[in-house]
């Protein structure tokens, strides 16, 4: 997906985010807007219309999925804050004073972080009616995002949850009235080009691999790679190492290319591919869903640059 290279959270105002929000397309448009598509795409007469048709129907569904997620009561649109927490108490409000800082429709002293190696407890301050699934809090233990079900606390519009970096811990803010989220347009796609869905074949390694991985705090981390994706472009081989995208039965690839700072996020793009059935290397890496980072929305967020090995030399568009 491409971006305003100058400011990665503008976008152009085509497709805005729909679930709740304005519309993200319109049904009386879609007939023309898909006809328009076709012939588009027919021109050359390189395709079968009735596998074009179906192509870009599927790649349409894949990107208003897409854009509906990113703008849920929850989603990355909302987030206001990400604070990094200290042994011991940690104060949080309003209030310049505290050692964690909320946006101003939250109390002045909103309560105390209380962290304790990997382990933090909130005290919610007297008269605050902060909420835990609907009830009031005065004391509790947070699971972090590193468990199944982290604890979520919500004040008015806010929401806040405990986040875990390796040995950090931190504070994750959302606001669902985010004016990120309430403003947002849409993002700029590049059009459907059948030309980028290409095929190629996984390349295991046995044992995986670990290679190494930065994110945008400046962690480097290991992840185990199972293997490579191999294709070809324009007669040059290529490869991308890939890692597990939890229980899904599909690989998780983080790219760099040519347009990256440009035409598209400068810090690279995600790609997720199908696993191959058992004892079949086939697979087909369709570029045409590659998708923005998180990081390309919020300065909130903690997301994973392309491992040295996945830089493309060319352009995907």
């Amino acid at each position: 997906m491409r971006k305003n290279p100058t400011d990665p959270r503008k976008t152009m105002n085509t497709r805005p985010f729909g679930g709740g929000r304005v519309p993200l397309r319109s049904s009386r448009w879609m007939p023309l807007v898909l006809a328009a598509m076709l012939a588009a795409g027919c021109a050359g007469g390189s395709a079968d219309p009735a596998e074009e048709a179906a192509f870009r129907a599927e790649l349409a569904a894949f990107r208003e999925a897409r854009l509906d997620d990113l703008t849920q009561p929850d989603g990355w649109l909302t987030l206001v804050g990400l604070h990094w927490l200290h042994e011991g108490e940690n104060t949080f409000g309003s209030d310049p004073s505290n050692d964690v800082v909320f946006p101003e429709k939250a109390p002045a002293h909103l309560g105390v972080f209380l962290v304790a190696g990997a382990t933090v407890r909130v005290r919610i301050a007297p008269g605050v009616a902060a909420l835990h699934d609907g009830a009031p809090v005065t004391e509790l233990a947070l699971a972090t995002d590193a468990e199944p079900e982290p604890t979520v606390l919500t004040y008015g519009t806010l929401s806040w949850h405990v986040i875990r970096r390796g040995d950090r811990l931190g504070v994750r803010v959302k606001d669902r009235e985010s004016p990120t989220r309430t403003a947002f347009h849409g993002i700029e796609t590049f059009p459907p080009d059948r030309a980028w869905r290409v095929p190629g074949r996984f390349e295991a390694y046995d044992p995986p691999k670990p290679i190494p991985i930065a994110d945008v705090t400046g962690r480097i981390f290991d992840e185990p790679s199972p293997g490579a994706l191999v294709f070809e472009k324009d007669g040059v081989t290529h490869r991308l190492d890939v890692i597990r995208d939890g229980d899904e039965p599909k690989y998780f690839v983080i790219f760099a290319d040519e347009t990256n700072g440009r035409e598209t996020y400068g810090g690279g793009r995600y790609l997720k591919v199908d696993e191959p059935p058992p004892g079949d290397d086939r697979v087909v890496i369709d570029f045409n869903r590659a998708y923005n980072p998180p990081c390309a929305f919020t300065p909130y967020a903690t997301c994973p640059l392309p491992p040295r090995g996945n830089h493309l030399a060319l352009r995907v568009e």
